[in-house]
Parts: structure tokens; sequence; C-alpha cells
């Protein structure tokens, strides 16, 4: 077998077993502190874990009017496209397993998958309440990948304007930090583009306050209402992948940067530095814009949710990339 074959293979297997172990761990670090900053106990940091042994344990319902086919292959999908995305990603100060094979358009619709696998599960379960939710869902989808887009657009522009040939490669991103090849303006441009990734960062994964496709008090879990046993615990695992790609998306777009280098390391020690160094700055930005949005805010209505990523979210990402380009013209006499 070709040895990128068995590169390949193997990552998808590293990657899953990531997105399994490590995803769970993320989701009960993320509810143990919401718990603690509402002054609750909350549940251990295992909780994932054994919610997910017991749904695996459970019979797995399709409602009787349900279109199966669909329903039952909505969780897989999910699942896998998370799988997928996290190999074009840059995680713990190392390459991607797929480096050169992917850029960020192919990233963004990976991150759109699950989303929409969520939809036609919903549509598919023939509950009202799922329908509600699926909705829900493409409206907040429809809201948020304005901002989303924005960022991935003013990033590759400023790449582009200083001469990188491929400005929507990852390589590339995380070979030339934005904040290395701008002036005040533009640290300012890439600050708000920043702020509204971190806006945009709850809405894909589901998370309170924009939460509004599930709304548990309101739709009893909207899309997920009629999903239990095997499936059900898909898709919490592919919730908890989520959390891990997402997170390291913004990594790889803001603070792409390595410790090794500048201590002068490299091999086992450079890689473990590296390693700690990036999951230091992945949860840093899980706290900023998972668990402290969670904790501090309640759920938006879901004309709210449209409203704060239409007019917020544009208004941060247009000022950022006027700013960017205002910096640009600067610095270059242009």
């Amino acid at each position: 077998m070709d040895i990128l074959w068995i590169k390949i293979l193997a990552g998808v297997a590293g990657m899953a077993a990531l997105g399994a172990f490590g995803g769970f761990l993320v989701q009960g670090i993320d509810r143990k502190l919401v718990a603690l900053m509402q002054a609750r106990i909350g549940p251990p940091i295992r909780q994932p874990y054994w919610d997910f042994l017991k749904l695996m344990g459970k019979e797995n319902v399709v409602p009787e009017h349900a279109v199966a086919p669909i329903f039952n292959a909505a969780p897989v999908v999910s699942f896998a496209a998370v799988v997928t995305l996290l190999l074009y990603l840059p995680l713990f100060g190392q390459d991607p397993v797929l480096e050169g094979y992917g850029d960020l358009i192919l990233v963004m619709y990976l991150l759109a998958m699950p989303a929409l696998a969520l939809v036609f599960g919903g549509f598919a379960s023939g509950s009202p309440y799922a329908t509600v939710g699926a909705q829900r869902e493409m409206v907040t989808m429809i809201a948020y990948e304005l901002p989303l887009g924005a960022v991935v657009v003013a990033i590759a522009w400023k790449l582009g304007a200083i001469g990188v040939a491929e400005p929507f490669s990852l390589a590339a991103v995380t070979a030339n930090p934005v904040w290395n090849a701008c002036g005040p303006f533009g640290w300012g441009g890439f600050f708000l583009l920043l702020l509204a990734l971190v806006l945009v960062t709850p809405a894909e994964l589901g998370k309170v306050p924009f939460d509004a496709p599930e709304a548990k008090s309101e739709l009893a879990e909207g899309l997920l209402v009629e999903y239990s046993g095997r499936n059900l615990a898909l898709f919490h695992l592919s919730l908890g992948a989520r959390m891990i790609a997402m997170t390291a998306l913004t990594v790889a777009l803001f603070v792409p940067y390595n410790l090794s280098p500048a201590l002068a390391l490299n091999g086992v020690a450079g890689a473990v530095v590296d390693a700690a160094f990036f999951a230091a700055k992945f949860f840093i930005v899980m706290f900023l814009s998972i668990v402290l949005m969670r904790a501090a805010m309640a759920r938006f209505r879901i004309n709210q949710v449209v409203e704060v990523y239409w007019k917020i979210g544009g208004a941060l990402t247009g000022l950022g990339l006027l700013l960017v380009m205002f910096d640009h013209a600067i610095r270059t006499g242009g």
C-alpha cells in the first residue's frame, strides 16, 4: 500500500479517536466551568463519557412516520464530516494530516455539513418540533455564514495583498500570521474580525445563547427530539468533535504561532512544547468563545439571532475589513 494512503488511514483513525475522546473531554470541561461560574457544582468532567455509553446501550427508536434512511444517515454524516474536517486542521503544533489537499473554502463547506445533517435529520423525523428546529437551524446558518465568510475573505485578501501565492491555503495562513503583516490599523481590524469569529462559534456549535434550533424549554430538544440510542450518541459525539474543530480553526487563523522556535527546541522536546502551547491557546479560545458566553447570557430568540449576526457581526467584519485595507494602503503608499 502507498505510504500516503497509510498516512491518511492512520490520520482518519487518529482524528476519529481525537474527536471521540477529546470531544467528550472538552464537553465535560465546558459543562464544569459553566456550572462553577454559575455557583453550581455541576456534573463531573467524565459525565459525557457515561452519557455516551448509556445511549449506546439503549434502543435505537425510529419514528413511524420518519424517512428512515435519511433519519439514520444524518448522525453518521455529521460525525464523518467533522472527522474529515479535522484532517485539514493543524493540531498540537503539527501540520494537518492532509496538508496541501484543501483550503479555507473546503473547510467552510465541511463546517456546514454537520448543521445540514441536523437539518435533514430533523425534517426526516416527521416531528413538528424537529421541523421547527430544522427551520430555525437553516435561518441561523444563513445568519452566521455572513460574518464567517467575511473573516475568511479578509484574511485571504491580506495574504494575497502581501504576495502570498495561495492566500486561501491553511498552510499559508499558519506560515504568515496576519498580525505580522500589518500595522496598528490592521491590528485593530483583525481584532474586530477575531471578535466576529468568537461570536460565530456558539452558533456553529448550537450553544447558548444561539441554541434556538434546539431550545430545550420551547421545542423539547427541537432537532434531536426524536433521536435516541446510537443515533443520539453519534450526534453528541459529533458535537464534541465540532468543538475541537471550531476552536482549532480559530487558533489556526489568528494565533498560529509555535513556541519551539523562540526557545530553540527541536525534535521531541520541541513537539511537546508546541503541543502544550497549542493546548493553552485552545482552552483560552474555548473559554472566551463558548464557556463565557454560555455562562453569562440567556438564549436569544431566532429573530434576535439574525439581528446579532447581520447587524453586529456584519458591522464588526465590515469595519475590520476596512481597517485592514486602510492599513495596507498606508503601508504600501497605495
